[in-house]
């Protein structure tokens, strides 16, 4: 018979695994989930939320949406496309590269301190909590980025 005594001293559930082999394994899984999307023709969402992924791959192109939220990531390759949304809240991104396409709605990490003047977004750009929603108004931001489609908000 198991006893209350026991389970609350931890005699006899064990943990399966160290909270690194845990990290390690959720990166294997993301690294598969974007090889698999790639080899899937870039076609839908890819959702790496979460994960302790660090990098993307040069020529990433996502057909939906890209979720980055809660992330290590510090930065995205050059020519990323993506056709849906892109979040980056809460992730490490510390700026956006040149040339990056988003087709919807784009919402900023806290990190990033200045946008790309050629990039795209066809829909809203979101940034809140950023040092950029303090320091400038939405004519100065549409001034230095004229790609934004959608609205700017803070």
């Amino acid at each position: 018979m198991i006893k209350l005594l026991d389970l609350l001293e931890n005699k006899i559930l064990v943990p399966r695994r160290s909270p690194e082999e845990r990290q390690k394994n959720l990166l294997i899984i993301a690294q598969k989930q974007i090889q698999q999307h790639i080899k899937d023709g870039s076609k839908g969402d890819l959702d790496l939320g979460n994960t302790p992924i660090k990098s993307l791959p040069q020529g990433l192109k996502v057909g939906g949406d890209l979720n980055l939220y809660k992330t290590p990531i510090e930065s995205l390759p050059q020519d990323l496309v993506v056709r849906g949304n892109l979040y980056l809240d809460l992730s490490q991104v510390q700026s956006l590269p040149l040339g990056l396409k988003v087709g919807k709605n784009l919402f900023i990490s806290p990190h990033i301190q200045s946008l790309p003047p050629d990039l795209k977004v066809g829909g809203d750009l979101y940034l809140s909590f950023t040092p950029m929603s303090n320091k400038y108004t939405e004519e100065e931001i549409r001034q230095m980025v004229p790609g934004i489609k959608g609205e700017i908000k803070f």
